[in-house]
């Protein structure tokens, strides 16, 4: 049968298929434990069900062949039949991982936010908002679309950082965090482009300044203060124009960005030139 300690932290040993793609066989003893037709017909049936640990055992063994959909009606299982049970809760974060696995990230969502409502202090509260966040970021369209999707996964591995900034999964949580970022400065670049080529310049400043004071990390800051130069020196804000060509040739001396800045200003007489008033500058400082 299996050991209670292959039991402790059963969400650590299966997130590894998320990280490295590993095996569960290690985490799983199977020795005399049979896995009972439990899908068939039982509701009818007057026989008691099998132990939770059994349950829970061929649920892992389900997911380690490959077979999600019979892993999810395990650990189902285990919640219908032992409501609040420690099986229980850790079979509902199984759940949401084996609905992961099989791409129904609607119901790893549903799986995992169930979690994390009624348990939020439990030992696999980080698993369970790693796998969400995953969840989310595998729904993330491109570009032209709604990023909601996006940034319910930015918050959820933000979340997983700062309440957990110990767990094993900050270090991949952190990776997805980067790519989340560039993905939502990426859409406001976008808008961004859409309104200065029809010249709302205001509306496109805005979307520039989004992207400098709040994704200024991202491979997007550079050509989003070449673009705050080109609209605010288009609208007459001479300041303005020289404050983000300045701040961008500080910033990144060797992009070609801040030479097509410093051009675009040469054109009228000017040169860069700080003004450290400016929501520009002080978004860097």
């Amino acid at each position: 049968m299996i050991t209670r300690s292959a039991l402790v932290t059963p969400g650590r040993a299966v997130s590894r298929r998320l990280l490295a793609v590993a095996a569960l066989a290690g985490a799983l003893a199977l020795s005399g434990c049979g896995v009972l037709g439990i899908g068939t017909g039982d509701e009818l049936s007057t026989e008691p069900p099998p132990p939770a640990e059994q349950l829970y055992a061929e649920g892992l063994a389900s997911l380690d062949a490959g077979r999600t959909g019979d892993a999810i009606k395990a650990f189902e299982d285990i919640d219908r039949y032992y409501p609040g049970s420690d099986y229980a809760r850790r079979a509902m974060v199984m759940s949401g991982f084996a609905s992961f696995e099989s791409r129904d990230y609607d119901s790893a969502i549903d799986a995992t936010e169930r979690f994390l409502t009624l348990y939020p202090t439990h030992p696999d509260a980080d698993y369970a908002l790693f796998i969400l966040g995953q969840s989310y970021l595998r729904q993330i369209p491109d570009v032209t679309r709604d990023q909601e999707a996006a940034r319910r996964a930015m918050a959820t591995m933000e979340e997983l950082i700062a309440r957990f900034p110990n767990s094993e999964y900050v270090p991949e949580a952190q990776t997805t965090l980067i790519a989340v970022r560039d993905q939502l400065a990426g859409q406001e670049m976008q808008v961004g482009r859409y309104y200065l080529e029809r010249r709302e310049y205001i509306a496109a400043i805005n979307r520039f300044q989004t992207v400098v004071a709040i994704y200024q990390d991202t491979r997007h800051v550079e050509e989003a203060l070449y673009r705050l130069t080109e609209a605010n020196l288009a609208m007459g804000l001479l300041s303005e124009a020289q404050t983000a060509a300045a701040v961008l040739g500080h910033n990144f001396p060797g992009s070609s960005w801040y030479q097509r800045a410093f051009n675009l200003l040469a054109e009228v007489g000017a040169q860069p030139a700080e003004n450290r008033n400016s929501d520009i500058s002080q978004a860097f400082n």
